[in-house]
């Protein structure tokens, strides 16, 4: 078994105080957004970010490989996921720029919104290659990411400051700070893993990888299934609705940041595979996370406030996502150590028949449990017991 030179503990407090930090420059970035935009437009804002995601179906599917690759000592692997994913991104942005028009129509999206919409698509790439890089640095330097956070969000910050307050582009303003802000997090995790990058390529992993691929797309089909739930909420309770989702989730989003404090715990395990750093682990994000969802929960009225007077009315969204955020949290971390300890790719291969019948499927195969349930039960409680609620139709979803 390789040994692995990553600090547990100490590269997950250096990213869980990086989160904590991003926290304040997030809450005045989502400030500026709320104090000058109406909840429709808010509600629009959230839209273009919940559509981009339907493109980032496959953006994950590399990166999930690389970082097993990476950490098990495997050379060429970042640089080869890298230039893979670019590729993949590029393709992705081209769909996304001609069916946004389409997409915008079935939305009623009208006026300087669509052109909103269709600028978006540079974030497409940018996740992508934040993506993979991120999953080297996780492999190599975790507490990087911490870094790359901070600077992204402070990044963000100063132009968002500048071109929605000086300059006055309210929307658009907006939009480009998360641009330029992600692509300055990408051009800092470029240089810092030179060194991976130098390596020669080895498209043989490409392959191991495409043939993986499958059950990588499966997750992800899923996954963006279960989440329809969110588009759900747009289309069938109005703009309105889906401000106030994104306001309580604003909060409840803190939770999972707890989760970051075992960052490095998934490539530590799949170079080592030893549990007791699983249990250790999970007592350290536990103590943390529970306390937090409390405050959460306990000060959810002056939290939403702090955003806009307005949003008071949606603390009941909020105490429920709060619950659903710590329920989740256990259950990424329970699937981060399932992953992290399965072996059918030590060797740099894969079997589909191997992981087909492995415990990686079935972790794969979750999302959509979650979504037969969900999907049907939202459709019926929005179109029949809701009525024109706002508050109630995001309670519900």
């Amino acid at each position: 078994m390789r040994k692995n030179g990553i600090r547990l503990q100490y590269s997950g407090f250096i990213i869980f105080a990086a989160q904590i930090l991003s926290v304040i420059t997030g809450l005045a970035f989502t400030l500026l957004l709320t104090r000058n935009m109406t909840k429709q437009e808010y509600g629009i804002w959230a839209n273009i970010f919940d559509l981009i995601s339907y493109f980032l179906l496959l953006s994950g599917i590399f990166p999930f490989w690389a970082i097993r690759f990476v950490a098990r000592g495997k050379q060429g692997a970042a640089k080869t996921g890298l230039l893979a994913n670019l590729a993949i991104s590029l393709v992705s942005a081209a769909v996304y720029i001609s069916l946004a028009p389409l997409l915008t129509g079935a939305f009623h999206i009208s006026g300087p919104y669509v052109f909103m919409y269709l600028v978006a698509f540079a974030q497409i790439i940018n996740i992508h290659l934040i993506l993979m890089l991120e999953s080297v640095l996780r492999a190599t330097k975790p507490q990087a990411v911490g870094y790359g956070l901070l600077i992204e969000e402070t990044t963000k910050l100063g132009l968002a400051y500048v071109l929605m307050i000086r300059l006055q582009h309210l929307f658009l303003g907006a939009l480009l700070s998360i641009i330029i802000s992600a692509t300055v997090q990408m051009l800092y995790y470029v240089s810092i893993t030179r060194k991976e990058l130098r390596q020669k390529i080895q498209w043989a992993y490409a392959k191991e990888w495409l043939k993986g691929s499958a059950a990588n797309f499966y997750n992800a089909v899923g996954s963006q299934l279960a989440s329809t739930t969110i588009i759900m909420l747009f289309l069938l309770g109005g703009q309105e609705a889906r401000g106030n989702y994104q306001a309580a989730i604003t909060f409840t989003n803190i939770i999972g940041y707890s989760l970051f404090l075992s960052y490095a715990l998934y490539p530590k395990l799949l170079a080592e595979n030893n549990l007791r750093d699983a249990a250790n682990s999970l007592k350290i994000v536990l103590m943390f996370a529970i306390p937090i969802t409390t405050i959460i929960m306990a000060t959810s009225p002056s939290l939403l406030i702090v955003l806009n007077i307005h949003y008071s009315e949606a603390q009941p969204i909020l105490l429920m996502l709060a619950i659903d955020a710590f329920i989740l949290l256990i259950q990424q971390f329970h699937a981060s150590v399932v992953l992290g300890t399965e072996k059918l790719d030590e060797e740099a291969t894969i079997s589909l028949r191997k992981l087909a019948k492995s415990r990686m499927f079935k972790i794969f195969t979750l999302p959509y449990i979650q979504a037969a349930i969900s999907l049907p039960t939202v459709f019926i409680i929005l179109t029949q017991f809701t009525g024109d609620s706002p508050v109630r139709a995001a309670f519900y979803v």
